[in-house]
């Protein structure tokens, strides 16, 4: 048995992780960059980051291949896919547990350019980097 920290610690282990300062960077620089938003709808109404996605932690692998940058060229989830992979993926939460297990799968799925988001929204928020109300 494990528990729920055990399995995150074993995902942070198995993934890459950024903090928010060079997120905020590459969300600057690189109009190719995707983010992810994997807290539950009701928090991500509250505040999120301007351009993240939200697909909840529960739904990201069965929903991934409709994400807007892909979505509109019509193609099956499986070329969606392959086409998302030629972008960087950041995972993001509340605090970086969530985002590192989705992470993990996304890794799984065959994504090799995802991170994770070390300490999350709140992170962000703590930092006062600037959100969507």
């Amino acid at each position: 048995m494990k528990t729920s920290q055990e399995l995150v610690a074993q995902a942070k282990a198995a993934i890459k992780e950024v903090g928010i300062n060079e997120l905020a960077t590459a969300l600057k620089q690189d109009a190719e960059t995707v983010l992810i938003d994997v807290r539950e709808p009701a928090e991500y109404s509250q505040q999120h980051i301007t351009g993240s996605v939200n697909y909840p932690r529960g739904v990201l692998e069965m929903n991934i291949h409709n994400h807007p940058k892909v979505a509109a060229t019509g193609c099956e989830p499986k070329m969606a896919l392959q086409q998302l992979a030629d972008n960087t993926i950041y995972v993001i939460c509340r605090s970086g547990a969530r985002s590192a297990l989705a992470a993990e799968s996304l890794q799984r799925m065959g994504f090799t350019k995802v991170f994770s988001v070390d300490g999350g929204m709140q992170a962000w928020l703590d930092a006062a980097l600037p959100v969507k109300q």
